[in-house]
């Protein structure tokens, strides 16, 4: 986590002591990624590969969670844990390492973490994954179910560093019954299926971010994704979109779906984004920031996460999708997931380096001008390097 640029709150100048104590909830399946780099080609069947690099970190949900946290929103994760070292070792590398609040995440016993190996190639990435689908969360001993009564003991604990990890530690109503008021929630919508915590967050006064993923049923029908009603603002890619609108054009495909909700937003790869906004027909595009990508993994949980950022903070929309689009450009010259997601270092120094650059288009730097009031007055050289954790160290 970026530690140089203390204090940044992109949120400062609209907190109010009455507001929520979380940014942003969002949930998903935690994994150890396991990132092997330096590959000059793909391993061949029968031969050992040796990389010339290797990263561990938390991936999956946590790619979305810690893109968020390093842009200082304060957010909040609901995930099971395995009670193994992968477990913990995420755990901690959430909760101490990136500040992200994990009381409604738990461990189950007996239940071993995901993990995700990723190989990076010729700008690519091949992954294997294992895992087994974790008991589903229910309310822990003493906690009050909706309506009053006392919930039985769970098979998944609480975990907390100060505490054994059998003992509750609040007596709150347990996820997903009840999600944190928040100012946001992120979802992933999966035709066919309902997440009862989506409306009820979006009652709360939650505003609903999602993305989809791609519709192995081929139907490709709006009406399939129930949870999309509740949702401010809907973010799949260019085939996405297309496939969902019956469209042949992304930015059609945009305007089609700002009519089922107030903010559409289309990733066009290479072409950047496009973005509508259905309540004033509003439309803004930018391209996307050419880089060398190294690793393309995590690239879009980095992308919402700066759209989030941007709209919370109520900025213009043409404001919100150049800082998405920049973080996500940032995220992608690094390798793995969340140790690829930029803070505010990495922007700082990007900015400043940028602005030195001989032949840059003042139409292109006056995109990014916004910037300027959000940055401090120095920053790091460039290139920035960070550390990959890499378990088994002690200290």
């Amino acid at each position: 986590m970026s530690t140089d640029t203390p204090g940044i709150d992109p949120l400062l100048a609209l907190r109010a002591p009455q507001d929520p104590a979380c940014d942003v909830f969002l949930t998903g399946t935690v994994f150890l990624d396991i990132i092997f780099t330096g590959l000059d080609s793909a391993p061949v069947r029968g031969t050992e590969s040796w990389a010339r690099g290797m990263g561990s970190s938390p991936g999956g949900v946590a790619n979305m969670a810690t893109a968020l946290a390093r842009l200082g929103l304060r957010t909040s994760l609901a995930a099971a844990f395995g009670d193994d070292h992968y477990g913990e070792y995420c755990w901690d590398a959430l909760e101490q390492g990136e500040g992200i609040d994990l009381s409604m995440s738990h461990t189950v016993p007996g239940w071993h973490s995901p993990v995700t190996v990723s190989m990076a190639y010729e700008g690519e990435r091949t992954m294997v994954s294992h895992g087994h689908e974790a008991p589903a969360p229910t309310a822990l001993p003493g906690r009050a179910e909706p309506g009053g009564a006392e919930a039985a003991p769970s098979a998944s604990t609480a975990h907390a560093p100060s505490t054994p990890a059998s003992t509750p530690t609040a007596s709150v109503p347990a996820f997903p019954r009840c999600p944190p008021r928040a100012r946001a929630a992120i979802a992933s919508l999966v035709p066919g299926r309902s997440e009862p915590w989506v409306a009820e967050a979006a009652r709360q006064g939650a505003r609903i971010f999602a993305d989809v993923g791609w519709d192995e049923t081929g139907r490709w029908d709006l009406d399939a994704l129930p949870d999309l009603a509740h949702c401010e603002a809907f973010l799949p890619n260019a085939q996405e979109a297309m496939r969902y609108t019956r469209t042949d054009c992304p930015r059609a495909a945009a305007h089609a779906l700002a009519e089922r909700v107030p903010l559409a937003v289309v990733t066009l790869g290479a072409e950047g984004a496009y973005a509508v906004d259905g309540r004033t027909g509003a439309a803004a595009q930018v391209p996307a920031i050419e880089v060398e990508a190294l690793d393309p993994t995590g690239a879009g949980d980095v992308f919402v996460a700066g759209f989030v950022t941007g709209t919370l903070a109520d900025w213009p929309l043409a404001d919100r999708l150049a800082f998405a689009g920049l973080t996500a450009a940032l995220s992608v010259q690094e390798f793995g997931g969340s140790l690829s997601a930029p803070g505010w270092a990495e922007i700082a120094a990007w900015w400043q380096r940028i602005r030195t650059l001989d032949d840059q288009d003042p139409a292109a730097l006056e995109r990014y001008a916004f910037l300027e009031e959000l940055l401090p007055t120095t920053a790091r050289a460039w290139p920035l390097r960070r550390a990959v954790p890499t378990i088994g160290f002690r200290q």
